[in-house]
């Protein structure tokens, strides 16, 4: 039975917080619905040329208390980008803490306003360990 990939869902507290997090990985809404009756918005975001791939950010207008502090429920989203240093770079600029710096040259995790784990992956072969980031301790976890 073959099966296709639709989405990903990831409950968020803050959609302002969280478009403005994902718009800075380069993903762009791509698709909203605002349920009057349920209360809640759904909004698909996607990387450019990427539509058919989405995050589902689902927002309940009255709050959600049963939310997870830590959103360990799920693993983490998984993007590749052409170069990890200036992404990290740009990120961190913007505010973002980098949970586990690319020191390899391939791969970062960073967390969303809502926890969930983001893993960043260089495009191809690793870049060549460069500081600042081959220095960079850890910050919490991913």
């Amino acid at each position: 039975m073959p099966v296709r990939y639709l989405h990903t869902m990831v409950r968020v507290k803050d959609l302002d917080a969280s478009i403005k997090f994902y718009e800075l990985l380069g993903l762009r809404e791509t698709r909203r619905i605002d349920n009057e009756g349920g209360r809640f918005t759904l909004l698909f975001m996607a990387p450019e040329g990427q539509e058919d791939c989405p995050v589902e950010l689902t927002y309940n207008w009255d709050g959600d208390d049963g939310l997870p502090s830590d959103s360990r429920h799920f693993g983490h989203l998984a993007y590749s980008v052409p170069n990890i240093y200036e992404t990290c770079q740009f990120l961190m600029d913007n505010g973002v803490t980098i949970n586990r710096p690319p020191r390899d040259g391939r791969m970062a995790f960073v967390r969303s306003p809502d926890n969930v784990s983001i893993e960043l992956l260089q495009q191809g072969d690793a870049l060549e360990p460069a500081e600042p980031w081959t220095s960079m301790e850890n910050i919490g976890h991913w």
